[in-house]
């Protein structure tokens, strides 16, 4: 039986009754009670019932300020109408046509006219299914077997990539996962040219280098740009691609994404989130040379050796292509990553100032539209300059806060009526208000307060 030992447990257990009864039913069917890691929160998840625009609203009728934004899907906000309006006008016509069809072509020229390096584009249904498959196009391409990461990056959860990205950096392999598919697999410290240097050169068999550019999960971990220019100039040298994981910066750090942002152009890109307007959607992109291992040629041995296939029964479908149309239509003739790069900026001068004012030593850092939380449980002597200038070793930025820490940052600001991601931190969009900042500054105030009730983290 859950015991609510806590301020901020009782509270919790008191205002989402609606809620713990879901939860409960949910454990039967769902492994772990949710279907998805992070949208579980000690004691239990709440459960929403819908939302507009920068709120959501639960079962029990609680409102909140959402920075969970579609997990970095909704720049626009819930409910966008022109989002709205363009999936309403194609439900009308059909959901799946098992064909060719022209928004996905509208949808895949606008993509190439806004990011740098597309040249030609291939949908997913995920962000995670565009890992895939632009991994295995780099393979194919090179003739080369390996893959270049870095540790803390992530690039979802498939076999390849899920391991030291949230977890197990210390060189254990997570329940699942193979020790014959991490050979496959070069792995270097975040931000550690010296590393790359060393592995590019000792090993010939190494086809891509894939990174999260602003750094691992939207920054939590920064990488500058003076690092990516010097990766390109690596890669380059040494004859292999670079793939620029922009799942979650593709349209919301630039309309270009972070290579727009930085001016260098990566061979390939990994899009979804926000390039489907809060539908499923993903794509890889990148230069028409390396895209073409896809097509189909009437040289059958080419066919049958070096092509690569690539399926997916929803690829494209035409409901996500009127979503994600829209959606980009907006972010390429409006200033609205703009603005949620803005907001996001207010918020993280507020929510210091609340730290100062409370003082406890804690910090809040990011940029762009992003972030993030630093719990500092260790009480350690830590500024956001050392952050981005890499003396702050990667995982007490990430995975260094233990889970019953971030899960009581979380039900605090639950508690207090603001939503935001497990790590913790989330992402800003670009109709998140003033009055909005204003009541997730409460929101923190509230949950600092309650902190230090409980003699945690200060």
């Amino acid at each position: 039986m859950e015991t609510y030992d806590s301020p901020i447990a009782r509270k919790f257990a008191e205002k989402f009754p609606k809620s713990r009864a879901l939860y409960e039913r949910a454990k039967k069917v769902f492994p772990g009670g949710v279907t998805h890691d992070v949208r579980y929160v000690h004691p239990y998840p709440i459960s929403i019932d819908r939302a507009q625009g920068s709120r959501k609203w639960d079962v029990d009728g609680n409102e909140y300020v959402d920075y969970f934004g579609g997990h970095g899907a909704l720049l626009l906000g819930h409910n966008h109408p022109a989002v709205v309006e363009a999936v309403r006008e194609q439900l009308s016509k059909g959901t799946h046509f098992g064909a060719s069809h022209e928004l996905e072509l509208q949808w895949a020229e606008l993509i190439t006219q806004m990011v740098p390096c597309a040249e030609k584009v291939r949908f997913t249904n995920s962000g995670t299914e565009a890992s895939l498959l632009a991994l295995r196009v780099a393979r194919a391409y090179t003739g080369k077997s390996k893959i270049l990461r870095f540790e803390s990056h992530f690039h979802g959860w498939h076999d390849q990539v899920a391991f030291a990205s949230t977890s197990h950096f210390d060189g254990t392999i997570p329940a699942g996962i193979t020790r014959e598919t991490t050979r496959s697999v070069v792995l270097c410290a975040p931000n550690d040219l010296d590393q790359v240097k060393q592995a590019l050169a000792n090993d010939e068999d190494i086809a891509a280098v894939i990174i999260e550019p602003t750094g691992s999960t939207f920054g939590q971990v920064p990488t500058g740009g003076k690092f990516l220019a010097q990766l390109g100039e690596l890669t380059t040298q040494h004859g292999v691609l670079l793939i620029f994981d922009e799942v979650i910066t593709g349209f919301r750090v630039a309309p270009g994404g972070a290579q727009e942002i930085y001016g260098i152009t990566p061979d390939l890109t990994l899009l979804a989130k926000a390039m489907a307007g809060g539908f499923n959607g993903g794509a890889v992109v990148g230069r028409a040379d390396v895209m073409d291992v896809m097509t189909v040629r009437e040289d059958s041995q080419w066919n049958r050796e070096r092509r690569v296939a690539h399926q997916g029964t929803f690829n494209s479908n035409p409901i996500c292509a009127a979503a994600g149309l829209a959606t980009l239509k907006l972010i390429a003739s409006t200033d609205i990553t703009q603005k949620a790069t803005q907001n996001a900026e207010t918020l993280r001068n507020a929510l210091n100032e609340v730290i100062r004012e409370q003082g406890v030593n804690w910090l809040v850092y990011g940029e762009f539209s992003g972030f993030h939380i630093f719990a500092n449980h260790e009480n350690r002597d830590i500024t956001i300059e050392d952050i981005y200038s890499n003396r702050v070793h990667y995982t007490i930025l990430k995975g260094g806060t233990p889970p019953a820490v971030i899960f009581k940052i979380r039900a605090g600001l639950i508690v207090g009526g603001v939503d935001v991601v497990a790590w913790p931190g989330g992402w800003v969009s670009g109709v998140h208000s003033a009055e909005d900042i204003e009541e997730t500054a409460a929101a923190f105030r509230q949950l600092l307060v309650m902190v230090k009730e409980e003699a945690l983290l200060v």
